[in-house]
């Protein structure tokens, strides 16, 4: 089972929009996929038509590797499986400092569905916490969604300096450009800036539109109700060019 997580520092770059669309995607694609929304707001769950229940709260999930199996949940949608969130993971960082080893207990917990999944998708809240510190280390590739703005490009750089700081791999940064203008210089000067200086950007972008807004209205990925339009159209861009940096297809299933 290969582990993606969207995540970054900063909130409001489109970091669910895209965990949903690519699950989506993933799914379509024939690969076994898993969601697990690790944010207490819940969005992921609340796209996918999901109660935002976990039975217990978050502190019984983390007791036994096999209340994990137990959350999780189908959604409506071929090849994809979702561990939904509630309220109760605003206390995650609390219940993951009383385990043992509480750096790797989310690890440990996927670990016992990696059998029935060839890929899942990690939804993250937008924190550098004890949480944020278990997806980084448990995931493959972190995928960054960026916004073409100063802001957003100085939460990746604090990203990038604290995995350099932790001696953690940078080649595990997937970063790519969400909600991107291109009607504005600033977005188009920013893009080419970031790319110069950054290699590992992902060569695609998610553009800025209400097809993609439209998300909240159909509580749907958009490959679900305008797979053809160029919201669709540019998720299954970033999808394949996923696949091929990460050579998704021929290691898919083999761990």
């Amino acid at each position: 089972m290969k582990i993606f997580a969207t995540y970054n520092i900063k909130g409001g770059v489109g970091k669910t929009a895209s965990a949903v669309n690519l699950a989506y995607l993933s799914g379509q694609s024939g690969f076994r996929t898993l969601v697990w929304d690790l944010d207490a707001q819940g969005a992921a769950t609340y796209y996918f038509r999901a109660p935002p229940h976990i039975k217990g709260g978050s502190e019984r999930l983390l007791r036994r590797k096999r209340n994990l199996p137990k959350a999780i949940r189908a959604t409506a949608y071929l090849n994809l499986d979702l561990i939904p969130a509630d309220f109760s993971l605003r206390n995650l960082d609390i219940d993951l400092s009383s385990e043992k080893n509480p750096e790797r207990r989310l690890r440990k917990l996927l670990s016992s569905v990696k059998d029935n999944y060839d890929v899942a998708i990690l939804d993250c809240a937008p924190t550098i916490s004890l949480a944020s510190e278990n997806v980084i280390h448990m995931s493959d590739w972190l995928l960054v969604p960026l916004i073409p703005t100063h802001l957003s490009i100085r939460a990746y750089d604090q990203l990038k300096e604290f995995f350099v700081s932790n001696a953690l791999d940078t080649n595990h940064l997937l970063p790519f450009f969400s909600m991107v203008d291109k009607r504005k210089r600033l977005h188009r000067d920013l893009i080419v800036e970031f790319a110069a200086g950054n290699p590992e950007l992902l060569r695609t972008y998610i553009p800025y539109l209400s097809q993609i807004e439209q998300m909240g209205v159909h509580r749907a990925p958009v490959g679900a109700y305008a797979g053809t339009g160029v919201g669709g159209r540019a998720f299954d861009a970033l999808w394949q060019a996923i696949m091929i940096r990460t050579v998704l297809a021929p290691q898919v299933g083999s761990s």
